[in-house]
């Protein structure tokens, strides 16, 4: 187990160096910085001071070494418009963040765990297309408009729920049910197929020939053997949720990492957006690491294929 979890770890830890180097290698190659943070009527002589002073003048494998040791020590710069510190920035809005996504996530599997095993148990019935059809609405409805829709209709319209802010737990429940929509469909999809699967075995047949009944043999029996891969898409689809967030912060006005990146993105403040997109890498490679690591604790034939 020690070395498989080790393999695991050296892989997480190469893919996030390739992430930093690429992510700091277009950001900084997207335009000239320096002029930017001049601003228009400022001569060819501030612009060049202030691209020394930046050190933006140096190789850029020199400026990425620099950054990487800093980062590595957990500084990731200052903003270069609200000259704070980005990790105090970070820490001061994870908390929103870290909740819309969990929240999310719990809402998508509560909702597409159910809807998946009865699918599976009626294949091809009328249960099982309108599971696929909300599946398929809910995979190709865009975040921004479903968002939109709901202020208009449920903020506006109805004035049920508040539209923007995160003052309250009500001002949680539209982005909670935008961000769960988007990850309900591939969940959803997952426990249907895995469970049918798993339903055609022969330990199922024999389960069910001995009397036990349907819903022990689903949730005991059935649903233990299908849950590794919905484990490992789970732990994916919150990554994919922190990453989501900057849309869904956005529309809602959500004072959390998503709105800050957004309008740092808007300016050009590279230092935030570097910082989130490790952020968001860190946090998909980890979550995928821990989802490979209790899958191969839960079935150790995962363990021994990968030794």
């Amino acid at each position: 187990m020690a070395a498989y979890v080790r393999s695991k770890v050296i892989v997480s830890l190469l893919v996030l160096f390739t992430v930093s180097l690429v992510g700091f290698a277009l950001l900084h190659l997207s335009g000239d910085l320096a002029a930017t943070l001049a601003g228009e009527n400022a001569s060819a002589e501030q612009i060049a001071e202030l691209r020394h002073t930046m050190g933006l003048d140096r190789p850029l494998l020199a400026q990425y070494a620099s950054w990487l040791a800093d980062a590595a020590r957990g500084d990731f710069g200052l903003s270069f418009f609200a000259r704070e510190s980005v990790l105090t920035m970070f820490l001061a809005r994870i908390g929103t963040t870290a909740i819309l996504a969990v929240s999310a996530l719990i809402l998508a599997i509560a909702v597409s765990l159910p809807l998946g095993m009865l699918a599976a148990v009626r294949p091809n019935s009328w249960l099982d297309w309108m599971v696929s059809g909300v599946a398929l609405s809910g995979q190709a409805l865009p975040g921004f408009f479903l968002a939109l829709m709901m202020i208009s209709f449920f903020g506006v319209t109805l004035r049920w729920l508040p539209i923007s802010g995160s003052a309250t737990p009500l001002h949680y429940v539209m982005p909670v049910v935008v961000l769960a929509i988007g990850a309900i469909p591939a969940l959803m999809r997952l426990t249907r197929s895995g469970m049918m699967e798993v339903l055609e075995q022969d330990y199922i047949r024999t389960a069910r020939s001995k009397g036990i009944s349907s819903l022990r043999v689903m949730w005991k029996h059935a649903m233990r053997n299908a849950i590794l891969p919905i484990i490992s898409l789970s732990a994916v689809q919150l990554g994919t949720l922190l990453g989501g967030s900057v849309i869904v912060e956005s529309v809602f006005a959500i004072d959390g990492i998503g709105l800050l990146t957004y309008r740092s993105i808007q300016r050009g403040d590279f230092p935030v957006v570097q910082a989130m997109l490790m952020f968001v890498s860190a946090s998909y490679i980890i979550l995928t690491l821990l989802a490979d690591v209790i899958n191969a604790w839960l079935d150790p034939r995962l363990r021994q294929k990968s030794q």
